[in-house]
């Protein structure tokens, strides 16, 4: 007995100790100061608790997480039964003094405050609220401590509010009302609707205009949402319209496992308004329509357009999201709208189609062919011209090109076919893998008409060529160019910046020929190439042989007061050139039994088109110096014959020389 009195003092004494620690002034004064702590410490603010009062059934508390920010609450408490009954206020007027607490960069006010009544297994709780400025309330319900049900009806919303108290900038202002009406939100036993309408819409245009530099014409827009949740499933229409584009959609969802049945379509007046959102420079009206059924693991997805004045439809299947096939058809767009809609200029215009069939679209497993073909193909001359300022008008060009795509695995094989009134563009296999990004293809090239090309060259040209070879891409860029040309041939090499030509028994008459200059010079010329495409620094070494004049006045007067037949003599000797961007040094050494023309330092400057030249002739001892300067079309002759020539010949060779030292460089 004398045990049970002391066991049951000391139990009376705990809880005497428990209850005076914990429902008195004495006890509230000794917790509050640990729970400010534990509260500072949660939300990293210095919060305070201005008021905290517990005793065995009632409570009240203050809590200032800062002096803008103050939450209240007091009521009723059973600890025996778990009941309460709590009425709370949250008055949040300077959101972003709670940035800490949030990790978001929010701003503005926010007030609710309501009732909580019922117990742990089951409560209930009732509120109002002016989030962003709207006209709220709310009921929800929760089961051991699980939201079971909501229902909240919101009001006014203002849409820029909103987007201020969340950090954003006020892109679009309108007043939102939404209707919540979920008796059931257990998973798998949905019950109930959502009504969602926006009225007075507008897009911010100056907030636009100064975050995108786009200008978007004044736009107003509505939106409506009304979706039914029963069971797994969700059952909506949506509608959201502007006067610039408009979207509408229907169908069935089932959220887990992802599952849907659904139509769409999207007709956007203007695209330029997605540059925000998409990233890229469009514009021009887009209007796209189709459906989406299936699975998370099989969702196939189609749809139709109008893109680019075109007749357009593809079916793609995709596997958790990942694209595995492919079937489009594009017929009859016009390439000058595509070129308006992605901000390109108007660089030619044409009928272009596609047709595509990948039936594995993954990456090391590709599987499908794609065709292309543009017809009716017409290259904008004018603004060709006036862009790259050709000196002459580019000359009207049309086209048409074919391509035919196999993928096979990791790669890409591509037969192209370009016809012009230019030139033509062969490639029976342009080869490109997808794991590391390499190119091998061949090309052939052919002019038919080189002077059609004179807009390009700047000087008139005569005959045709055919140019072929290779081109390699990996880590380094090689292009190999063959072509015969003027009776020889010329293989060449592109490496990377560097490029090396062999020049080999070309025809000096057939390339005078070519280049229409007077043809009267005859030999066989073998050279090199080497240049540098970024520091465009170069050089050139040729050897002439079995070189012959052809019939010109300037050999017909050294026949005749020389005494010397020219003509008879056969010459060899070399050509060579140090290029500096647009400066080129060129030298010239001829040699025959008994005669010799030379030049050295010879000065060309392409850009300027002038020359400054000295050239020395030598006719079986008997000197002629010839000097040129000027514009190197039609340069200043001057010519020191005295010691061969009578002064009334200096006139007529001075019409000739010209001619002769232009075929000889």
């Amino acid at each position: 007995m004398k045990y049970l009195v002391w066991f049951g003092g000391l139990l009376a004494s705990v809880i005497i100790g428990v209850y005076v620690l914990a429902f008195t002034p004495f006890g509230n004064s000794i917790f509050k100061p640990m729970i400010e702590t534990k509260i500072r410490q949660e939300t990293k603010l210095d919060s305070k608790l201005t008021k905290f009062s517990l005793n065995m059934s009632e409570f009240s508390v203050v809590l200032e997480l800062d002096s803008n920010n103050i939450i209240y609450a007091d009521g009723r408490y059973s600890l025996f039964s778990q009941a309460f009954n709590i009425s709370y206020r949250v008055e949040m007027d300077k959101l972003d003094g709670l940035k800490t607490l949030t990790n978001a960069p929010i701003k503005g006010r926010l007030h609710t405050d309501g009732d909580v009544k019922g117990d742990v297994s089951y409560f209930i709780v009732d509120g109002k609220s002016d989030v962003a400025s709207s006209e709220t309330t709310y009921h929800v319900e929760l089961t051991q401590l699980e939201a079971t049900s909501i229902i909240a009806n919101i009001k006014d919303l203002k849409l820029a509010a909103l987007l201020e108290m969340l950090g954003e900038k006020q892109y679009a202002s309108a007043d939102i009302d939404v209707d919540l009406n979920f008796k059931n939100i257990v998973a798998h036993a949905l019950d109930g609707d959502v009504k969602l309408t926006t009225k007075n819409g507008k897009l911010n245009t100056k907030v636009m205009k100064k975050d995108f530099f786009i200008i978007v014409p004044p736009t107003d827009f509505v939106m409506n949402l009304d979706a039914k949740l029963k069971g797994d499933d969700i059952n909506y229409k949506y509608k959201l319209l502007s006067n610039l584009f408009k979207v509408d959609s229907s169908g069935k969802v089932r959220p887990t496992p992802l599952n849907m049945n659904i139509k769409y379509a999207l007709d956007i007046k203007e695209l330029e308004l997605l540059k925000p959102m998409i990233g890229a420079d469009v514009r021009g009206a887009f209007r796209l329509d189709g459906k989406a059924n299936g699975s998370k693991n099989n969702l196939v997805v189609d749809g139709k357009s109008d893109v680019a004045s075109s007749d357009t439809s593809f079916e793609v299947v995709l596997k958790e999201f990942v694209l595995k096939k492919v079937k489009l058809s594009v017929k009859n767009l016009q390439l000058s709208r595509v070129l308006y809609m992605v901000e390109q200029p108007p660089y030619a215009r044409g009928i272009f189609s596609l047709d595509a069939d990948i039936k594995d679209a993954t990456n090391g497993k590709l599987d499908g062919v794609v065709s292309t073909k543009i017809k009716s193909g017409r290259v904008n001359s004018k603004y060709m011209s006036k862009t790259y300022g050709f000196k002459t008008p580019m000359p009207k060009t049309t086209f048409s090109m074919t391509t035919d795509t196999k993928l096979i695995y990791n790669i890409i094989n591509t037969k192209v076919k370009l016809h012009s009134n230019l030139a033509n563009l062969n490639i029976r296999k342009a080869s490109f893998n997808v794991d590391n990004a390499s190119l091998l293809s061949d090309y052939k090239v052919s002019i038919p008409d080189l002077d059609k090309l004179y807009f390009a060259t700047d000087r008139h040209l005569r005959g045709n060529i055919v140019i072929d070879g290779e081109l390699k891409k990996a880590k380094d860029l090689d292009l190999t160019i063959y072509t015969k040309v003027a009776g020889g041939k010329i293989d060449a090499l592109l490496h990377n910046d560097d490029f090396h030509a062999d020049i080999k028994a070309i025809q000096t008459l057939d390339a005078l020929h070519i280049l229409i200059y007077p043809e009267i010079f005859k030999a066989s010329m073998n050279a090199k190439l080497d240049y540098n495409l970024l520091s465009q620094k170069g050089n050139l070494k040729g050897d002439l042989i079995d070189g012959k004049f052809t019939t010109n006045q300037v050999l017909d007067l050294v026949k005749q007061y020389a005494n010397v037949d020219m003509y008879r003599q056969i010459f060899k000797g070399n050509v060579g050139a140090v290029i500096n961007k647009e400066k080129i040094i060129a030298s010239l050494n001829l040699k025959s039994n008994t005669s010799s023309i030379k030049t050295k330092n010879t000065k060309i400057n392409t850009k300027r088109k002038t020359i400054n030249s000295k050239v020395e002739i030598s006719a079986n001892s008997n000197p002629i110096t010839v000097g040129l300067s000027g514009n190197i079309e039609d340069p200043q002759i001057k010519i020191d014959a005295n010691k061969l020539l009578k002064r009334e010949t200096k006139k007529v060779i001075n019409k000739e020389v010209n001619n002769l030292l232009k075929s000889l460089f």
